[in-house]
C-alpha cells in the first residue's frame, strides 16, 4: 500500500494554522509574507448496484478523500504567484500521491489584461475551476456530464501560458475573457483489464478560451468555451506497437443566475473526438465521434447553516447512437449542504441514475456496460474542513 504521509503533513498543519480565513506567515508588508490556505475531505460511496468511481462501491467505499494546502504571495502590487500541493484518493487514482495541482506567476498590466505561467487552472464552462474546492460549491460532485471526476487530472489545470481581462461595459455590463495555451502532462498508464499497455503518452498541444459576459441584469452571466488538443500515444497490443493521433474539440455554452440566495444555473457541451492509427487492423480508426452533455441545475441557501441543492445531467457518450444503457446516462442528484461553521461542512447526496453511460468497466469486473444494472443508485456523504 502505498505511504499515507502526505494526508497526515496536510493534517498537522491545518491544526496548527490560526483559526482564521486563511493563515498569514508574517506581516502584510513583508516580503516573506504567504498567505495560507487548506482544505481536508473525507467522503463515503455507496451504490445500489455497479461500481462507481471507486471499487466496490455496492458494500461502501471510503475510498473518496482530498487534501491539499496553498500558499499565495503578492510580491509586487502587479505581480503575484501561487502554488497548491494536492493528493487524494478516488478508487484506483491517486493513492494519496501528492503533486502539485497547479502553480503560477501572474502579472496584472491593467484590468483588461493579465498574464499567467505555470501549471494554471483551465477555464471551461463556469465551474472547472472550483472542482478542487468543495466549500465553493454545494454538490458533492458537479455534474459529471460536463465535469467528470475520473477526468479531473487531465481537465483542471494545463502547463503553459494563459492571457486574461475584465472589461466593463457601461449599460451593457462587462465581459471576462481567458485565453490560453500549453499543454498536459499524464502519466502513461492504462486500466486494469485493459487488453493493451499504454508505452508512452503525451498532448503536443493544447489551446483554448472562455468568454463570459455579466449582462446588464445584476445577477445574469452567460458565456462560451471552446478547447482544442492533440493526445498522442504508442500502445503495445499483445505484441504489436501502435500509435494513436486523437484531436479533441470541446465547446459548452453556459448560463449562470443569481438572485439574493437563489442559484440556478444550465450547460450544454459538445465532445468531437477522432483518431488515427498507425495499424488499425489493430487498433481502428475513428473518423468522428461526437459526444452530448448537459445538465440544469439549481440551489438556494435556506439559512446560513443549511443550502438544499438538484439537478438533472444528461449524457450521450456518441449523438448517433442514443439507445441502450450503454448509450445514455440520466442523473437526477439532490444535495443537502450543512455549514457547522465557517470551517467545516457537511454534505448528504442522492443520485438516480438511469444507463450505464460514464462507468468504467474496469472497477466492475471487466464486465461491458451493456451487462451492467440499468436504473440504480448513489449515496454519498462528505465533510470538510477548510480555512
Amino acid at each position: 500500500m502505498p505511504p499515507r504521509r502526505p494526508v497526515t503533513l496536510f493534517v498537522g498543519l491545518m491544526l496548527i494554522a490560526s483559526p482564521a480565513s486563511a493563515a498569514e506567515l508574517g506581516s502584510e508588508d513583508d516580503l516573506l509574507s504567504v498567505d495560507i490556505h487548506a482544505f481536508a475531505s473525507q467522503g463515503f460511496i455507496l451504490t445500489s448496484a455497479n461500481n462507481y468511481l471507486a471499487n466496490d462501491t455496492t458494500h461502501g467505499s471510503f475510498q473518496f478523500s482530498e487534501v491539499g494546502i496553498n500558499f499565495t504571495k503578492n510580491i509586487t502590487e502587479k505581480l503575484r504567484t501561487g502554488i497548491q500541493l494536492f493528493a487524494q484518493d478516488l478508487g484506483p487514482t491517486g493513492n494519496y500521491n501528492a503533486k502539485m495541482d497547479w502553480f503560477y506567476l501572474d502579472y496584472r498590466f491593467k484590468d483588461w489584461l493579465g498574464f499567467r505561467a505555470g501549471r494554471v487552472k483551465i477555464p471551461f464552462g463556469l465551474y472547472n475551476e472550483i472542482n478542487d474546492i468543495d466549500s465553493a460549491r454545494v454538490p458533492v460532485l458537479l455534474p459529471q456530464s460536463v465535469y467528470p471526476e475520473q477526468d479531473r487530472n487531465y481537465l483542471l489545470a494545463q502547463t503553459g501560458a494563459e492571457l486574461y481581462g475584465y472589461q466593463r461595459l457601461q449599460s451593457l455590463g462587462a465581459l471576462d475573457y481567458r485565453l490560453y495555451g500549453g499543454t498536459i502532462f499524464l502519466d502513461a498508464t492504462a486500466s486494469a483489464g485493459s487488453p493493451f499497455q499504454v508505452e508512452n503518452f503525451n498532448v503536443p498541444y493544447l489551446a483554448g478560451g472562455r468568454l463570459l459576459w455579466e449582462t446588464p441584469l445584476d445577477g445574469l452571466r452567460v458565456g462560451g468555451s471552446l478547447q482544442m488538443l492533440r493526445l498522442d500515444a504508442t500502445l503495445l497490443v499483445n505484441t504489436t506497437t501502435v500509435t494513436i493521433r486523437a484531436p479533441v474539440t470541446i465547446w459548452v455554452g453556459s448560463m449562470e443566475y443569481v438572485h439574493n440566495r437563489l442559484l440556478l444555473a444550465a450547460e450544454y457541451s459538445r465532445w468531437y473526438v477522432k483518431s488515427d492509427s498507425s495499424d488499425p487492423m489493430v487498433f481502428p480508426q475513428v473518423s468522428e465521434i461526437v459526444s452530448e452533455r448537459a445538465y440544469g441545475m439549481a440551489s438556494y441557501r435556506a439559512a446560513k447553516w443549511l443550502q438544499p441543492g438538484v439537478y438533472y445531467s444528461i449524457l450521450f457518450p456518441d449523438v448517433d447512437h442514443r439507445v441502450g444503457r450503454a448509450n445514455i446516462q440520466h442523473d437526477v442528484a439532490t444535495t443537502l449542504r450543512f455549514d457547522i461553521n465557517s470551517h467545516w461542512l457537511f454534505k448528504l447526496e442522492g443520485h438516480f441514475m438511469s444507463g450505464t453511460a460514464g462507468l468504467a468497466s474496469n472497477l466492475n469486473d471487466n464486465a461491458p456496460l451493456t451487462a451492467l444494472q440499468r436504473n440504480w443508485e448513489v449515496l454519498l456523504l462528505k465533510t470538510t474542513a477548510y480555512f
